[in-house]
């Protein structure tokens, strides 16, 4: 058994290895254009890592993980045969067509991801996935563009700031329906043509849990959420909500905050409580758009 052990470890390294390896040659910046976007520069990635990339790299982490969890339960059995008293000659086990009994293996779970968009991952180092870019906040968007109603709630209730509702469109925009004000719909527009001609795949599995909500921030009293300037959207894979404040995310949403940083987006799995569903304009987009005439 202690050969097991150390055959496992070995392949632990070896698989370590190769993840180093395969991540350091997979996303290596590469001389083909990526998404179009004014912000990839300015956060130190031009292009939207390569998805198959991030699946293999997904892929060879479980299996790291998997074989880690082997060697402590086989570590566990090897001390509780040595801590037992030495015994008499025990008998063999049962024999069944010429062969000993296997012990019934364990269900530790899938061992290949079925379905690597809607995988559930840890999102790595994700208070610092937007580099540079920073969110605008309930203060910044009220005096930048107003307040967008009187009184706030918990609940979705209409916009009646004229300025802003003169500006809010209700569009279908690539693969989901949106209210949004128009730079931030046409914005998200560029964001899913991008996705659809690098990763079709992710692009038809992508689903939204809303975007206009003119409200309040859950568990505040009057601040205003960014969902009500219509600047932002709830994203999802396969329509499987994201949990919130648990520090992981589906496998296919890293993959799209990547096009939405390169666009200038502010993505959620960064605040302080987790919410990697939420992508959201950020104050430096918001301010190139003042500069140009658009907001």
């Amino acid at each position: 058994m202690r050969a097991t052990i150390i055959a496992i470890a070995a392949a632990i390294v070896l698989l370590a290895a190769g993840l180093t390896w395969f991540a350091v040659t997979s996303m290596a910046p590469r001389s083909v254009d990526g998404p179009v976007g004014g912000f990839g520069d300015d956060v130190g990635t031009g292009t939207a890592v390569d998805s198959a990339a991030r699946i293999e790299i997904e892929f060879m982490r479980q299996q790291i993980e998997e074989l880690q969890e082997e060697i402590a339960t086989l570590d566990s059995r090897i001390q509780q045969i040595e801590q037992r008293p030495a015994p008499g000659l025990a008998a063999p086990p049962p024999i069944l067509g010429g062969e000993p009994l296997a012990e019934p293996s364990q269900n530790t779970g899938p061992n290949a991801i079925i379905d690597a968009y809607a995988q559930v991952v840890l999102i790595a180092n994700r208070r610092q996935v937007n580099g540079k870019i920073n969110v605008a906040g309930p203060r910044f968007l009220e005096e930048f563009l107003g307040r967008p109603r009187e009184n706030l709630s918990d609940n979705c209730d209409p916009m009646t700031n004229p300025k802003l509702r003169g500006m809010l469109k209700t569009e279908s925009v690539g693969p989901i329906r949106v209210s949004m004000l128009d730079p931030a719909l046409q914005s998200l527009r560029r964001v899913f043509e991008n996705v659809e001609a690098a990763d079709p795949d992710l692009y038809a599995r992508i689903s939204t849990a809303g975007s206009l909500c003119v409200r309040q921030i859950r568990g505040t009293r009057g601040r205003t959420s960014t969902h009500s300037f219509g600047l932002a959207v709830d994203l999802n894979i396969d329509g499987k909500l994201d949990t919130l404040g648990d520090g992981k995310t589906q496998l296919g949403l890293t993959i799209l905050a990547d096009f939405f940083r390169t666009e200038g987006w502010v993505w959620g799995a960064s605040f302080s409580r987790e919410d990697s569903m939420h992508f959201e304009v950020s104050r430096q987009q918001l301010e190139q758009w003042r500069a140009e005439g658009k907001i």
